[in-house]
């Protein structure tokens, strides 16, 4: 029996797991090989998974090990979001220590093209030094994680585009927040930046296209776009597509 676990929460990860549920019979009990759709919960209504689906933290490395062991997974496939380092850190931790076979499934990174205007930056701390002290109106197109880092710089105005509404007030004084769910479209980012005057655009290099948008209105507009690299990650097999994917599944 194979049994996969793929951690989600990615445009990827949705596709991924349409081609699982496509090539292994809708991967359910009594199949010959089986799948749980993993989400963190982070947002109220995540999207259907055409998989069985759990939401939830494991409870660290320990949690997501007994987690390995209890539903006999066999396959795990991490497909979360590039900058969710934890996550990713402590499943290379647990497949190691519970002897299963890890695959990280990374879209590529956005390079900067002609006409960008990026600053690029390590972490949270330098993208919010990278602003001014005040005075800005600021897309901080980065969740809703890590808003507080920004409120040392209260004389800035934020606009947030958040996937579910907050429940609870806001850590930065100014701010407007835009509830959608993406991907969205050039024109419609452009539209957004220009109908709020942005002057300044904060973003996470999570690549792929569901995203994008928001760096080519940013190019269009000839605005700047603080751009925080990816958080390094331990060393573990990575693939970039579903089919690459699909065959390591088929041959690991």
């Amino acid at each position: 029996m194979t049994k996969l676990l793929l951690l989600g929460g990615t445009t990827e990860a949705s596709r991924l797991a349409m081609a699982v549920a496509e090539a292994w019979g809708g991967a359910g009990p009594g199949a010959g090989r089986q799948a749980v759709f993993s989400y963190a919960g982070r947002t109220a209504r995540p999207a259907s998974q055409p998989l069985p689906c759990r939401i939830g933290g494991f409870g660290g490395v320990a949690g997501l090990v007994a987690y390995l062991r209890r539903e006999a997974i066999t396959h795990v496939v991490d497909a979360t979001h590039p900058f969710a380092a934890q996550m990713s850190a402590n499943a290379v931790a647990a497949c190691e220590e519970a002897g299963v076979k890890l695959l990280g499934y990374e879209r590529p990174e956005w390079i900067a093209r002609p006409g960008d205007r990026w600053i690029r930056v390590a972490d949270m701390a330098a993208a919010v030094a990278a602003l001014p002290e005040a005075g800005a109106r600021v897309f901080l197109a980065i969740g809703k994680q890590h808003l507080s880092a920004f409120s040392t710089r209260p004389g800035n105005h934020y606009l947030l585009r958040l996937v579910d509404a907050p429940v609870a007030p806001l850590p930065l004084a100014d701010s407007c927040v835009v509830v959608a769910r993406g991907p969205f479209d050039a024109a419609g980012d452009e539209e957004l930046m220009r109908s709020h005057a942005i002057t300044h655009v904060v973003a996470k290099n999570a690549g792929g296209s569901g995203a994008q948008a928001k760096l080519v209105a940013a190019r269009a507009l000839g605005l700047p776009v603080v751009m925080m690299d990816r958080p390094r990650i331990p060393s573990r097999q990575v693939r970039g597509s579903v089919a690459e994917v699909m065959s390591w599944l088929d041959h690991a």
